[in-house]
Parts: structure tokens; sequence; C-alpha cells
């Protein structure tokens, strides 16, 4: 039986709610393995004609919102430039490298089937396995731009509320506003352009302040499915206006070089945990923290 017909525009910029799920039992997404799918994703938005607008990988599926732009876009210099990224200088660029490059990389089913399988060769080796990572093929859906997208991007962001990971968005460094908050936006990976006029602005920080009062305002409500934020964490982010202080984002780093047990890139802080693990019981499993505002450090909390 043939499959339907993905929906897409390919005549007009267009934004797509994308949700992928592993074919795997349990959560095998660890912190490691996002940190890599998000490296993954990072690095196809500068190949694809493409703007990342937000995102939430967990520990079973992700979420990506993402603005694709048609071919008409993809002039032939700008091509170029990312063949060479792509495949180096020394491998020729022509008409026929033009067109099917330009036509690949303004196609979201190509964008998504890149990552896809660029992690799944990741999963597979770390794990010494084979198969199939990934369950049925994505799902996509378009978004409308402005209030809709909005929207859909504080449910993307409230993922990990919803599921009880965390208390406020930003303390989860695999959403939209955990990559915000904790790295400034590294890369430039994160669009900030959401088609809303009404806010009219032109100041990024602002525009991520807006959007902040958004989710929160919105994680606040009970959906009717998972947790809701707690109101105390909702009132207190309303009385300072929603803005995050140069104190707000220094706190996220200092306290975990004052509490941790060990801190450092999360392979070093889980060679640690090994080799120390009989001191605590076999029972005993710790969970490593991304330390906010550190990019790719870790902490452990002490032993005793």
């Amino acid at each position: 039986m043939p499959r339907n017909a993905r929906f897409t525009l390919p005549d007009r910029p267009t934004v797509y709610h994308v949700i992928s799920r592993t074919a795997l039992p349990g959560f095998p997404l660890g912190d490691i393995e996002k940190d890599k799918l998000l490296d993954i994703i990072r690095y196809f938005s500068k190949i694809y004609f493409v703007d990342v607008l937000g995102f939430a990988v967990m520990g079973n599926h992700w979420h990506l919102a993402v603005r694709v732009y048609p071919q008409e876009y993809a002039e032939r210099d700008e091509v170029k430039e990312r063949f060479s990224d792509r495949y180096g200088d020394d491998i020729y660029f022509g008409d026929k490298e033009y067109e099917k490059c330009s036509k690949k990389w303004t196609d979201l089913s190509e964008f998504v089937r890149e990552i896809k399988q660029s992690f799944s060769r990741y999963y597979n080796k770390r794990h010494s396995r084979r198969g199939f990572f990934w369950g049925e093929r994505f799902k996509s859906m378009i978004v409308q731009e402005g209030r809709t997208l909005v929207n859909m991007l504080a449910y993307i962001d409230l993922n990990p509320i919803r599921a009880g990971i965390v208390k406020k968005p930003e303390d989860y460094r695999w959403c939209s506003l955990g990559y915000h908050t904790q790295t400034g936006n590294k890369d430039g990976l994160l669009s900030i352009d959401f088609g809303m006029k009404e806010w009219n602005e032109f100041n990024p920080s602002e525009i991520v302040r807006k959007y902040r009062q958004f989710v929160y305002e919105t994680g606040a409500v009970d959906a009717g499915k998972g947790k809701v934020m707690d109101r105390k964490i909702v009132e207190k982010a309303r009385k300072k206006g929603y803005k995050i202080s140069r104190t707000d984002r220094f706190r996220y780093k200092c306290r975990y070089f004052t509490d941790s047990g060990v801190i450092g890139g999360k392979d070093f802080v889980q060679e640690v945990f090994d080799q120390v693990k009989h001191l605590l019981g076999s029972k005993d499993e710790r969970k490593f923290t991304p330390v906010g505002g550190v990019d790719g450090v870790y902490s452990m909390k002490r032993l005793g």
C-alpha cells in the first residue's frame, strides 16, 4: 500500500512541525545522545536552506520547528559555498551539482532523512548494535506563521515540563529556551523570526523575553495532559518582567562549581563515576546534570 503524500508547500517559505520517535523501548536518548542529535541538527541546518525555530529532544523522540525555503531561494553562489563546506574545496561544482544540491537542500524530507540517518549510524556504532533506531517515518504538519507558530513553539518547549523533568524550560538544555538561556543561542542555531508583527521588536533579547513570557503563561494553564508550571515560579518571573538577569545567568553556572562532586565533560564524569561507584553501592544510579550556561560541561552531586 503506497504511503500518503506528505503535505508540503514547495513554492514558498513554509514552517513545519516535525516529530520523530525511536523504535527502541524505554528512553535510549541519554544526555550524550541528545547532545549528538543536536550537533547533527546544527550541522545540517547550515547546509540546507532552512531556519530552525524551535526544538525539544526528549528521551525517546524529538520535536523540530523548521522553516524550509523553496529552491528559488538557493542562489548559485550560496549553494556553491555550502557545497564546499559539505564536500570540500577539491570536489568539482558545476551545473549538475548546482541543480542537484539546490533541489535536495530545499527539501524537508531530505533534511530530516539526513539527520536521522546520521544519528542512527552514530548510535549503532556507539552502542555496538545493528538495525533500525527510528520507528515509523517522521510526522510533519504545516504551521501558519504568527500566533499559531508561537503556540506550537510553546508546546514544544513545554515538553520537558509536561514530562516532569524540570520546573522551568530554560533548565532543560535540549529545548529552545534552554538553548537560548544556557548557550546564548550558540552559533545562531535558532531563528527568532516568529512572524509576530504585534510584538514589533527588532531587539533579539526582547523578542526572546516576550516569547519566554508566552511560554510561562501558557505552561501555567492545565492542558489536561502532563504537568503544569508551578504558579509560584510563574509569578516570580512575572514580577521580574520575564527578564533573565546577568546574575541569574551566572547562577546557572556557579552553583555547580560549589555543589558538585565531579564536574567536566559527560564522558569524564561517567568515567569517574564508574571508578568510584563501588563506594556508593551497586544500586546507586547517579544523574549527571548539564551545567547551565557552560556548553558541554556536566556535574555529579557529591558522594557524601
